[in-house]
């Protein structure tokens, strides 16, 4: 008995320096958790963070840097390579069972990071045009232009263009008319110059575009490109004017929008 109480006493303190060294990079790891965790959290309260997201992956980041100064700290007693083995199968098992969550997830912390856009902005992606009503780590829920409410995993919405439609102050509004052949093209030119330059939230520069781009049998063809100001005008609303605007223009000019024309030949 009193072989073994020395042998205990004489262990005991050859291992009070490694003892001393553990509890050194326990103690240092609390601090560097506290004080990443706060460094997150405060970049995303200035990035307009869920409360509740930001306060998950600060407590995530947290606990990651204390167990893994844990682990290094139970290193000076024993080896753990075997405890981190059996660690790293269980994660590999439990990550390929959940990875469709967890890349939905790791899609969610980019997106609240990089902020393509925000809630309330109008964005398009994977065919659908609407605005932003939530984020969370999970997906992104959005209100279509047509009323329907869509909910997109965030692992999608990464995978594929976003355009972010509310952060483009200025917008090109594209129309396609067509003349008739008798109609003078430049006059035909002004007339449509006239009338776009009077639309609400027009702007100068870029100088709007008035292209013949086709002669077909029946017209003369032409594009018409403009530029609004989002903030004073909807493009859908500007087009809207845009083309009454032109139709009675022409009117009043005399102008008739052409039909097609088909010959019909019979043979008796």
């Amino acid at each position: 008995m009193e072989e073994y109480v020395n042998t205990f006493i004489d262990n005991f303190i050859t291992g009070i320096p490694n003892l001393f060294t553990a509890l050194a990079i326990f103690i240092v790891s609390l601090y560097i958790a506290r004080v990443v965790g706060n460094i997150l959290r405060r970049v995303l309260q200035k990035r307009a963070a869920p409360a509740g997201v930001t306060h998950l992956l600060s407590q995530l980041t947290l606990w990651t840097i204390i167990v893994i100064g844990t682990i290094t700290a139970l290193q000076r007693f024993f080896d753990v390579t075997a405890f981190l083995a059996g660690l790293g199968i269980l994660g590999f098992t439990i990550g390929f069972a959940l990875q469709d969550v967890m890349k939905n997830f790791a899609a969610g912390i980019i997106l609240l990071l990089q902020r393509p856009f925000h809630v309330g902005e109008t964005i398009g992606v994977k065919d659908y045009d609407g605005t932003v009503l939530e984020i969370d780590l999970r997906s992104t829920e959005i209100r279509a232009v047509d009323g329907r409410i869509v909910i997109i995993p965030n692992a999608d919405i990464l995978a594929n263009p976003i355009v972010n439609y509310t952060r483009a102050i200025l917008r090109r509004v594209d129309l396609s008319l067509s003349l008739p052949h008798e109609a003078e093209p430049n006059i035909a030119r002004q007339l449509v110059l006239d009338a776009v330059q009077s639309i609400v939230g027009f702007v100068e520069e870029p100088m709007p575009m008035v292209m013949f781009n086709n002669l077909t049998s029946s017209a003369l063809e032409m594009t018409v490109n403009f530029w609004v100001d989002v903030t004073k005008n909807n493009p859908a609303e500007a087009k809207n004017s845009a083309l009454l605007n032109i139709k009675s223009a022409f009117g009043r000019e005399g102008i008739q929008i052409p039909y097609p024309v088909q010959k019909v030949v019979t043979q008796d």
